[in-house]
Order: C-alpha cells, then sequence, then structure tokens
C-alpha cells in the first residue's frame, strides 16, 4: 500500500509524467488495491479550487469521485489518531496542515507516502518516523 500526497493525486489525473519508478510502483500497488487516497487530499484540492490556485474540469465533489472510480483507489478518512498525532509530529516540520495529517496518517497505517515536497522528505530523512517514495 502507498499513500498519495495531494499533488500526486493532481499530477495523476493531469497526465503529469511521474518518475519511472513511481510509475512502476503505482501499477504494482493499483493491481493490488493498495493506492490510498486521503480525505484530507479532497479537502485541499476543494481549497486549492476555491482559492484560484487550480482548476478542475468538474466541481471539486465530482471531480474526486471520478478520480476515485478508477481501479485500485481506496478513500481513508482522517482517523481520530492521525488528526491528534499531526498536532504533536515531532519537529522540525513546516506547519503546512495537510501534509501534516497526510504524514501522521501514513504513519499510523506504516505506509509510504508518494510526494515530491522536499521538505516532507527532509523530514522524513531526519525523523525517521516515515517512510516516503518520490514521484
Amino acid at each position: 500500500m502507498i499513500l498519495l500526497d495531494t499533488h500526486a493525486i493532481l499530477w495523476l489525473d493531469a497526465g503529469i509524467e511521474l518518475s519511472a519508478d513511481a510509475r512502476e510502483r503505482i501499477e504494482q500497488e493499483r493491481s493490488a488495491g493498495g493506492i490510498l487516497i486521503s480525505t484530507v487530499s479532497a479537502w485541499e484540492i476543494g481549497t486549492l479550487v476555491r482559492k484560484g490556485r487550480i482548476r478542475l474540469d468538474l466541481e471539486p465533489s465530482a471531480w474526486i469521485q471520478r478520480f476515485l472510480a478508477a481501479a485500485g483507489l481506496r478513500c481513508l478518512p482522517l482517523s481520530l489518531e492521525a488528526a491528534l498525532g499531526a498536532s504533536s509530529l515531532p519537529e522540525p516540520l513546516h506547519n503546512d496542515p495537510a501534509d501534516r495529517m497526510l504524514i501522521a496518517t501514513a504513519r499510523e497505517l506504516g505506509v509510504p507516502l508518494m510526494t515530491r515536497d522536499r521538505l516532507i522528505h527532509e523530514y522524513a530523512a531526519t525523523s525517521g518516523t516515515i517512510r516516503v517514495h518520490s514521484c
């Protein structure tokens, strides 16, 4: 299983080129039904649309439903443990609440977070509390 960061979701949908390693991992996980999407990413996508930072071809709810209809994807709610865990992650870590909740979810589930976010990669390398997979 692997949890996708929000930008990985948007890139997959838009057909933006991912690394060969990331594409291979996604296809492996898709065939096993192991690509995880957090409801946090749905919130973040809706927020990005509202702020005019991204545009989608559908309204956010319909867009995310279409994306999730693809085989091998599962949407996870934010658990109480991850919500609380996000507030007390070991520092240093940037203060983006969505990233903190995604990191806490990946930690709780014991799965890697697929991201290209440099700060998350640095955090993973120094904290040792999360595994990441670059996209």
